[in-house]
């Protein structure tokens, strides 16, 4: 095994088990919550700072770890999550409901900084480890990405076992145990300056980012706010609602998110490749995020007439947007990886995924807000608008690095 495959298997394991936690958090604070009666807006609002805080966690952890190297800004994303939970874990049952939605918001604003510490780090590490062979390269960003939204999966179902055999608090101990076992994984085997190179100097220099990158960064945005609008509140509550219980809809969270980064893993062999990396790959990019933007327009249709069965009707209708996103995610984190310099890889990816950062967060409140006003054909409506806004970016990518 090569210096370069070693290094991505240690910095992938080490994701997983981040993602792992994350993901056990995600339904650990959802489900609490809403047992306790708390409205879908409040809902979306405990998840507002953590993603609010991963624009600028994104941006300032691609500088550092070009500044200081990838290992110790995964470190750093590591001790900042397990700090995130040990507060979570101090929420009382005696506070009033505003102090404890405010303390669930500060804490979950803290994970929201370790998550995409966390993310930068680890996706910048591919850059530094493929090498520049653009097929190799391909697919290890498939397979990361692939395999961490499985691990993402796991964690939802988790994060529901272990609310229901331990409760809240000893939940958010364990995952703090788990996170300190992975911790010490990377302070002792990842090599402490990988990735370190000239960090920009000034704001306008790490803001400054070629043409590809920025329209990349741009449909990121609006490619996962398209997702989360309907996916972060108004599919649990909507199924939840149809008679679901809180173990079928953590379940069926975990296997779609399981299923979906299965899809991203594959993702190299259905789509084109071409040996420059970008001429055959950007037009897929094209044409599947014009297939996906159809997924949620189709899908409203019988939303709105409430057809009998309807919540089975939304479980197919999120299988085939799935699919369509998990191609779509995937070819977007390989694309930002074959646009950026292998100088500053880190700031270019930490840039993207603020972008990526800022989707989550829009495509959260309207989450809450559009379910609210309107049921699942609304939260529907945004994703379709989003997801046109995804393909017309699409189409202004360029077909080279220039």
């Amino acid at each position: 095994m090569t210096s370069g495959t070693r290094n991505y298997a240690i910095v992938t394991a080490a994701y997983w088990g981040f993602t792992l936690s994350d993901g056990a958090l995600r339904m650990l604070v959802l489900l609490h919550f809403y047992r306790l009666g708390h409205s879908p807006f409040t809902l979306a609002f405990l998840f507002l700072l953590y993603e609010a805080m991963g624009v600028v966690a994104n941006l300032v952890g691609g500088w550092l770890a070009t500044r200081f190297g990838i290992a110790r800004m995964l470190a750093v994303g590591l001790a900042t999550q397990i700090a995130g939970f040990l507060l979570l874990s101090a929420l009382s049952p005696d506070w009033t409901a505003a102090v404890s939605v405010a303390w669930v918001v500060v804490a979950q604003g803290v994970c929201g900084v370790a998550k995409d510490l966390t993310k930068t780090a680890s996706k910048s590490a591919i850059k530094a480890t493929a090498g520049d062979a653009s097929g190799r390269l391909f697919r290890w960003v498939a397979f990361f990405t692939g395999s961490k939204n499985a691990m993402k999966g796991l964690g939802f179902f988790l994060g529901g076992v272990l609310l229901q055999a331990l409760g809240f608090q000893a939940a958010l101990w364990t995952l703090a145990g788990l996170l300190a076992l992975v911790f010490l994984g990377v302070v002792a085997f990842v090599p402490p300056l990988m990735g370190k190179g000239r960090a920009s100097s000034s704001a306008r220099e790490l803001f400054a980012k070629q043409r590809g990158l920025n329209l990349l960064a741009a449909a990121r945005l609006v490619l996962f706010g398209a997702r989360d609008v309907w996916f972060v509140v108004g599919v649990p509550v909507f199924l939840y609602a149809s008679g679901w219980t809180f173990t079928m809809v953590g379940a069926f969270l975990a296997l779609w998110t399981i299923g979906y980064g299965v899809v991203q893993a594959a993702a190299p062999a259905l789509v084109p490749r071409s040996g420059d990396g970008l001429s055959a790959e950007v037009p897929a990019a094209r044409w599947w995020s014009a297939g996906l933007a159809l997924v949620p327009m189709a899908l409203a249709v019988p939303v709105v007439l409430q057809v009998p069965h309807l919540e089975w009707v939304v479980v197919a209708g999120l299988g085939v947007f799935g699919v369509a996103f998990a191609v779509n995610s995937s070819i977007h984190s390989y694309l930002v990886l074959a646009y950026a310099g292998s100088e500053k890889a880190a700031e270019d990816v930490g840039f993207y995924y603020a972008a990526n950062a800022m989707g989550r967060f829009v495509g959260t409140l309207l989450s809450g807000l559009l379910y609210q006003w309107g049921g699942l054909a609304w939260a529907l409506a945004g994703s379709a608008a989003m997801l046109t806004a995804c393909w017309a970016l699409t189409l202004a990518l360029p077909v080279d690095k220039g």
